[in-house]
């Protein structure tokens, strides 16, 4: 079967342009804006790129939403085109994070409801912790066994 397979891998028609997709998704980037212009020319810059399919632009927050088949260093290399600073958006949800008021994750410029994304935020919850956190939970059928 070895012999065949290579033969069929020598004699397979193969086109010799591999272009792959880029996958759907958003990036969000940190982009001061003062005024309708400047909002204007970011969305301007980011809408021409290919593959962009729609783009917010929240001023309030000063964040930029490109959603589309783009690659993210390319957005963001688009945006500062502009003449704008801009860095990829630093936040996470503050419900989404076990300890929001960790060293360097409370930011006072961060818009409400977001903290900074630092892994400090995170708890790290290993297996043994979790079994025995099951163990006594209501939702385990066996727990009364144990009690």
């Amino acid at each position: 079967m070895g012999a065949l397979d290579y033969l069929s891998d020598i004699f397979t028609i193969t086109s010799t342009r591999k272009s792959k997709r880029k996958p759907m998704q958003t990036v969000d980037i940190k982009v001061k804006m003062d005024c309708d212009g400047c909002e204007r020319k970011v969305k301007s810059a980011v809408s021409s790129m290919k593959g962009v399919r729609s783009v917010d632009v929240d001023r309030k927050q000063s964040r930029v939403s490109v959603s589309g088949y783009v690659d993210p260093n390319k957005v963001l290399k688009a945006v500062k085109s502009t003449g704008k600073r801009a860095e990829f958006w630093p936040y996470v949800p503050y419900n989404l994070v076990s300890y929001p008021y960790v060293a360097q994750a409370y930011d006072k410029k961060a818009p409400s409801g977001f903290v900074k994304n630092v892994p400090q935020a995170f708890s790290t919850t290993n297996a043994s912790e979790e079994q025995l956190i099951t163990l006594f939970s209501d939702e385990n059928p066996n727990a009364c066994f144990i009690m």
